[in-house]
């Protein structure tokens, strides 16, 4: 047993269980304290470790635990923006993330070598490593620009798309101009960078997402899913590595070929984000921090005036980048802040350029002193670099993400708002085999932003004294309840005491005034000869929302593609605005690639949506539905299939529909199906407000407005009539 008394204080502190705890305490009470005067979190930490550090206080040392969980940080930092991207988006702005990519790297090295030369009298090799060095950009103020909720603006696409570009050429001359100062530059060098580089590209891109698909279907333990997808992380940045490139580049493409496995309302993504923001981040801050000395400023001109040349060297460069991107593609200001405060960061890249020039010496002075590549005034230099550059990026950065937050808010509207306050999905659920699939459907189709949109409802007969049934339903809408709350969402839970089934459920749907439903098939259930089996059915027939038929066969993560058959005149029904949200939103939430089937005209008006939108969609002809099983051909293994159907009241309705059952149970039993019944009025209702079919469609083509804003304003109207 150790005593106080027997414990040691002495500077710095060597106390792992001490170390440990007073890192968690800066991490919590540094950003607060700093946040009153207006420095954003990220700088917080920085100079809180500059700080606590071995040129501060000397309170705690840059060991090596303290180095191993910064190097999770920074790759975390890369992973997140990889996995957080709009992949649909990505590719749209590919050409964008190009010239960008362009701009921040040869505007950089164009000026930094210059200013190498004439300005601080280096060498040409050392000018353009030093080039190399403003080039490259790490993405400190990703984590600003995603708590502010516009990562899906193209401008952030374009600017997570640049740095890998950017990044990868400029480690790509620091090996170069190393090797040549080595001697090690000969024709065998290249063709082996080139190989080992598309190995390493070839194994993350193409076997990451077998393997991580192979894995999800087989375990769905979350933990493990979480140990599994970080240990492809560090693969990733260490084959990387292995490649002769840095193992930023690494992680930022395991986040890229994970993409689609984790999508971002899944319970992973939340426990990923979680994780990462709350203590491998800010571990990775502090440990930037540690390494600045606040003393070279009144003790060495020489750094001072280098740190100086450094600082304004790349600042201006990469505004200039920024800038250029902003003119070429006609962004808004908000749009250009946020560009130059995510590329204008120097850290990751930056540091291991320094570090590695200075270990390479390439002669010695007449008093046998090493001349290093990279001299200690650039070391001393780079970090007071890092510093400024880092608070600039995070302070522009956040008042960008802020202006472009409240520009996005002024295009989307309030209707957005008032329409997503009023969203309501209903799930009933009688099965705790399917109730985390339920919910996890019921999170990807809703709207972003709405919070508590979700029920889960549970029928107790009203004529049963048996108490078991009461404690079991409690069980399943607290397990619901727990799925919802592991994607940071609220559930409602609803317990209804009534001797029909049917019955209990459509009083629900009136009383909560529940928008749409999801109805969950039991695996061994599936669909009965009498169609939809009598409760469905029910269901159906006694209300009128939106309703989705969920069959489960694989997490829904690892679906591929979504297969959606659309029926002739679908377009014509009052509901068709709202099931193409939810789809959309699969789309949207999932990163998976939509393929609508239907008939031409039906499809015209979808392809008008989808230009509108950075969907990952396809079109095909299709109008024969007695041809239905052609579209086995299609379906691939992880594919999904989308059936939208119509009660037979409505205008899409086709006889050949009450075989779908059938069909799926003999041809698809093996993949996910959903099966959607659009919104629908009663007839009378229909006949005494007959103008409303037209309001449907007509904006889609006539008025050219935003599709959500169009669906909300069409929903209201709905509601007052």
């Amino acid at each position: 047993m150790i005593f106080a008394a027997e414990l040691s204080f002495k500077l710095p502190w060597e106390n792992p269980v001490l170390i440990f705890s007073s890192i968690l305490f800066i991490i919590l009470f540094a950003p607060i304290l700093l946040n009153k005067i207006k420095i954003p979190q990220l700088i917080g930490l920085i100079l809180a470790g500059a700080a606590i550090g071995p040129n501060g206080i000397n309170l705690l040392q840059r060991d090596s635990s303290v180095i191993l969980f910064g190097t999770v940080g920074l790759l975390y930092i890369m992973f997140l923006a990889g996995l957080e991207i709009d992949l649909g988006d990505f590719k749209k702005n590919s050409g964008k993330s190009m010239i960008f990519g362009m701009y921040t790297f040869l505007i950089p090295m164009g000026l930094g070598t210059v200013a190498g030369i004439y300005i601080l009298n280096f060498s040409i090799p050392t000018s353009i490593l030093l080039a190399s060095m403003f080039a490259s950009h790490t993405l400190i103020a990703y984590p600003i620009i995603s708590k502010m909720g516009v990562i899906k603006n193209k401008a952030v696409s374009v600017a997570v798309g640049g740095t890998l570009i950017t990044d990868t050429l400029a480690l790509l001359v620091l090996a170069v101009v190393v090797g040549m100062s080595a001697g090690e530059v000969t024709g065998g060098f290249w063709v082996k960078l080139v190989i080992s580089i598309i190995v390493f590209a070839g194994i993350i891109i193409f076997l990451f997402p077998i393997l991580g698909r192979w894995f999800f279907k087989r375990n769905d333990d979350n933990i493990s899913q979480y140990i599994f997808v970080l240990a492809l992380v560090f693969l990733g940045a260490f084959l990387a590595e292995a490649a002769g490139i840095e193992a930023i580049i690494g992680a930022f493409l395991a986040g890229l070929a994970l993409n689609r496995l984790v999508p971002h309302t899944s319970p992973l993504m939340n426990r990923i984000e979680f994780v990462g923001n709350a203590l491998f981040i800010p571990f990775f801050l502090i440990g930037v921090g540690m390494l600045i000395d606040f003393r070279v400023f009144y003790m060495d001109k020489e750094t001072i005036f280098v740190a100086i040349v450094m600082t304004v060297v790349a600042t201006f460069s990469k505004f200039l980048a920024a800038y250029f991107t902003q003119k070429t593609f006609k962004f808004s200001r908000a749009q250009r802040d946020v560009i130059f405060g995510l590329s204008n960061a120097q850290a990751a890249a930056t540091l291991a350029a320094v570090l590695v020039g200075y270990k390479v010496i390439v002669g010695e002075t007449e008093t046998g002193e090493p001349i290093r590549l990279l001299g200690d005034s650039i070391l001393n230099g780079t970090i007071l670099m890092i510093l400024v550059t880092c608070t600039i990026a995070s302070i522009v950065a956040q008042k960008g993400a802020a202006k472009l937050a409240l520009e996005e808010e002024a295009i989307e509207g309030e209707t957005e708002q008032d329409n997503e306050a009023e969203e309501r999905i209903l799930i009933p659920v009688n099965y705790s085999e399917n109730i985390e699939e339920l919910v996890h459907l019921g999170v990807t189709i809703k709207s972003k932003t709405s919070k508590n949109s979700l029920y889960a409802l549970n029928i107790v007969p009203s004529d049963s004294s048996d108490e078991s049934k009461e404690k079991f339903a409690k069980k399943l809408l607290e397990k619901a309840s727990v799925s919802a709350a592991a994607t940071d969402n609220k559930l409602t839970e609803l317990i209804r005491y009534d001797s029909n089934l049917v019955n209990g459920i459509t009083n629900v749907v009136k009383e909560n005034k529940v928008t749409d439903i999801i109805l969950g098939l039991h695996k061994q259930q599936g669909l009965t000869d009498t169609f939809l089996g009598k409760l469905t059915e029910g269901i159906l027939s006694k209300s009128n929302i939106t309703a989705f038929i969920y069959q489960s066969h694989q997490p829904l993560n690892t679906v591929g593609r979504y297969i959606i058959i659309v029926p002739a005149n679908a377009e014509k029904e009052m509901g068709f605005v709202f099931w193409l949200l939810r789809v959309w939103n699969i789309g949207r939430n999932t990163g998976c690639k939509l393929i609508f089937y239907g008939a031409e005209e039906t499809l015209k008006y979808i392809q008008q949506v989808q230009k509108k939108f950075s969907i990952d969609a396809g079109f095909v002809e299709f109008s024969d539905w007695e041809d239905f099983l052609i579209i086995s051909r299609d379906l691939k293994e992880n594919d999904a299939l989308i059936v939208v159907l119509s009660r037979k009241n409505g205008t899409s309705h086709n006889p050949v529909m009450n075989k779908i059952p059938k069909y799926l149970n003999r041809y698809f039993s093996k993949n996910n199906y959903i099966l959607i019944y659009p919104m629908q009025f009663d007839l009378e209702e229909i006949g005494r407000h007959n103008y409303l079919g037209t309001a449907i469609f007509s904006p889609l083509s006539v008025d050219g407005q935003d599709f959500t804003s169009f669906s909300n304003s069409v929903s209201k109207l709905f509601k007052k009539k």
